[in-house]
């Protein structure tokens, strides 16, 4: 690997580069980082960068809990290695690129607390049956300003949904977001202001599951990076102000043959074999497969009946009411729209879990239910969705083809961690079962997606 980082090293010289951000999602979906000097690389990075793995059982508020045993074991090494064809240049920050890392225990095995090794893995298990997983990502976020009691929303006008310019953007932090995102290469090309003040969506093209899921982990991580530099925060939370809408994350997935041709849809312009297969799996893994769309205690306090967001395990035509959307565009644009995701979901976590969900449809060639029509929510032949993390994680722990497909390492740290949430917001909440947003969401959430 030292002929690798020599080369990277110089690559990196030739571009002005002297300082290589390492980044890598932990199973929160944090953005955890180690900068390298480039001058440095072939000692620093020649067989890989240190941490510790306890990083992988960290909490938000950042307590450390014994998950997989590494607390017991002594808190062992942690091999982080670069993969050079992530390198992304860093234009609000001249000098720096930053690059993705791929996660290895002390012994060289790929660590099974790694999202993005998880993710991997489902991949391989498509690539196995000639598929390939095509994934397009849609997040929306808010950005606020320090005020008085706290953060605040930078606008507060309403019924501004689909505009742009200074009246929903002051400031002209959107726009500045806009031309350092393109500058980084990663596959933006529009954005605007969403349904809420201060809310914004910025779209990203699709792409091959890993490099779409890479792509999306890199624009969350540059956009808090660049609105922070303006004093400003953005935020991914999914419900972070009690009386305005909550930021999704949609997926767009399809899949394809190994020559590119579309597999979701017949000659005659019908959904496929495959694609009624996916349905079903997607569905009937829905209630554990919420625990990783929905990952936080905020994010049920954005789904619900007559919301826009997601209240039923049911799929319809062009349906937006329904938790998975059937897009009118057929041909090479047949695909499915998994619209019950969270802002504030790993990105590689979400990927995996969907994409595992509709592989078991798919291998056991499982029939989709009938589609709902019309407003999906009084579909009452379709279950409802989990309505608190608790019975999310409950379902995913009793769900055996999730935890062998996603490995039951990852599952076990990922619900030890996400117990502990609940624990706390229970503890010193005052009424958990209320639907406004609590101080404590705020405090544990806010900042950190």
């Amino acid at each position: 690997m030292s002929t690798d980082v020599a080369a990277l090293r110089l690559e990196l010289e030739s571009r002005g580069i002297d300082v290589l951000r390492l980044i890598y999602a932990d199973i929160l979906g944090t953005t955890r980082a180690k900068d390298l000097l480039v001058s440095q690389l072939e000692s620093s990075a020649a067989k890989g960068a240190t941490f510790c793995q306890g990083v992988w059982v960290t909490t938000t508020r950042g307590g450390v809990l014994d998950g997989n045993d590494i607390m017991s074991s002594g808190l062992p090494d942690l091999i982080m290695r670069v993969d050079p064809s992530t390198v992304t240049l860093m234009p609000w920050e001249p000098g720096v690129a930053l690059a993705l890392a791929d996660a290895f225990d002390p012994d060289g095995s790929a660590s099974v607390l790694s999202p993005r090794s998880v993710l991997k893995g489902v991949i391989e298990r498509y690539t196995k049956l000639g598929l390939v997983p095509v994934v397009g990502p849609e997040l929306e976020f808010y950005i606020a300003e320090r005020g008085e009691n706290g953060w605040r929303r930078v606008i507060e006008g309403t019924g501004r949904v689909y505009t742009a310019g200074a009246c929903v953007d002051p400031k002209g932090t959107f726009l500045h977001l806009m031309r350092m995102l393109d500058q980084m290469d990663i596959g933006v090309f529009a954005g605007n202001h969403e349904f809420s003040p201060s809310q914004y969506e910025i779209n990203l093209w699709h792409g091959e599951a890993l490099r779409a899921a890479d792509r999306t982990f890199l624009f969350k991580t540059a956009i808090k990076d660049i609105v922070a530099r303006t004093g400003q925060l953005a935020t991914f939370l999914g419900k972070p102000w009690t009386d305005e809408g909550g930021s999704g994350f949609h997926l767009h997935f399809s899949v394809t043959d190994e020559s590119g041709k579309n597999l979701m849809v017949t000659p005659e312009g019908e959904l496929s074999g495959t694609a009624d297969n996916m349905i079903a799996g997607i569905l009937g893994h829905a209630a554990s497969l919420v625990a990783f769309t929905n990952p936080t205690v905020n994010a049920y306090k954005r789904l619900g009946p007559d919301t826009l967001a997601p209240y039923r395990a049911n799929w319809g035509h062009d349906n937006r009411s329904s938790m998975l959307r059937v897009p009118p565009e057929r041909g090479s644009g047949t695909r499915l729209e998994i619209r019950v995701g969270d802002g504030a979901a790993n990105p590689y976590l979400i990927i995996a879990s969907v994409l595992a969900a509709a592989l078991d449809g798919i291998e056991r060639a499982l029939p989709a239910p009938p589609s709902a029509e019309g407003w999906s929510y009084e579909n009452e032949s379709a279950e409802i969705l989990p309505t608190t993390l608790t019975h999310a994680l409950d379902e995913l722990e009793t769900d055996a083809f999730m935890k062998d497909a996603l490995g039951a390492p990852l599952v076990g740290v990922f619900v030890l961690l996400k117990r502990d949430e609940v624990a706390r917001y229970e503890d010193e909440v005052e009424d958990p079962d209320t639907r406004d947003v609590t101080q404590w969401e705020l405090d544990e959430y806010l900042e950190a997606y």
